[in-house]
């Protein structure tokens, strides 16, 4: 198993950690014992589509994964609002969605774009005390979780079913909870609502590769939303022993963030002999590592 960043389509019913314990199983397979292997960013049982698997060093990329865009198509089922906000909760409340109508979606969608306030489910990952909120729900204890600042990108309605149900495509940042945007879309129409189907087609510059699909993402390939300083040997061996470097010349990004989505700061990415060896930050005109990624991905 070589280092780098594995796009894989999870299937619904399988969890993102049955994904990572894959991969950790083929690593031992290979001899390659206690080898780090991580997501980067989870997706819901019940939710299928794009996975990042980082194995290797590029476990050390996962922080730069949760500030890029995450695309979705959602679908969501009018009329009742239950206590997961999926379809596989209980119904906490029931409404009439008759009088729903494309043009009052639309409406009400615009609302939720840009930063937001949002309570994620109970039944999600975030952690309480250390422990995800998700095993205190199971357990039956309350779960009561403050909001998130979030931001919604866009959205915009595929095709719709009324009263029973629409789909949606949205591009939001890491954080959001598309299973919340349903919740308060029922409760914003005063009808109930909660998802019924989830599907991420894309992060950053990757898409979903597809059932039964990997694609190894290494090289120049990785991180490409980052600006590029190109080292030569004496360089590559200066960062390597922890010196800094001139700053140089730097190359543009190779994919660029959709116009108007936050800047996520990204840092300046190293490549030697076509293998990504470092993230750098500017401090004082120069160039200082602050992950050494040794031997390269």
């Amino acid at each position: 198993m070589e280092p780098g960043i594995y796009l894989v389509h999870k299937e619904i019913g399988g969890t993102s950690f049955d994904v990572v314990r894959t991969f950790t199983r083929e690593a031992r397979e290979e001899g390659l014992k206690k080898y780090p292997v991580g997501h980067g960013g989870t997706l819901d049982p019940f939710a299928r589509g794009l996975l990042l698997i980082l194995a290797g060093q590029a476990t050390r990329l996962m922080e730069l994964m949760h500030p890029l865009p995450k695309t979705y198509v959602a679908e969501i089922a009018w009329g009742t609002e239950t206590d997961t906000y999926d379809h596989l909760g209980q119904v906490m409340t029931e409404g009439d969605p008759t009088s729903l109508s494309p043009e009052l979606l639309e409406a009400a969608l615009t609302t939720f774009l840009g930063w937001q306030d949002q309570v994620p489910p109970a039944t999600s990952a975030k952690k309480i005390a250390g422990e995800a909120a998700y095993r205190k729900a199971h357990r039956g204890e309350e779960v009561i979780l403050p909001p998130s600042r979030v931001f919604l990108h866009e959205a915009k309605w595929l095709d719709h079913e009324l009263p029973k149900h629409s789909r949606l495509e949205l591009t939001c940042r890491g954080g959001y909870y598309v299973r919340s945007l349903a919740r308060d879309l029922g409760r914003k129409l005063n009808c109930g609502a909660h998802l019924a189907g989830l599907h991420r087609s894309a992060i950053g510059p990757w898409k979903d590769p597809g059932q039964g699909a990997r694609t190894w993402v290494h090289g120049e390939d990785l991180v490409p939303w980052c600006p590029t300083r190109k080292l030569n040997d004496e360089e590559a061996s200066n960062l390597d022993h922890g010196r800094s470097i001139p700053l140089g010349e730097l190359q543009a990004a190779t994919w660029n963030l959709p116009e108007g989505f936050p800047d996520p700061v990204a840092p300046i990415r190293a490549l030697h002999e076509g293998r990504l060896v470092a993230l750098l930050r500017e401090q004082e005109s120069l160039l200082r590592t602050f992950a050494n990624l040794r031997g390269g991905l």
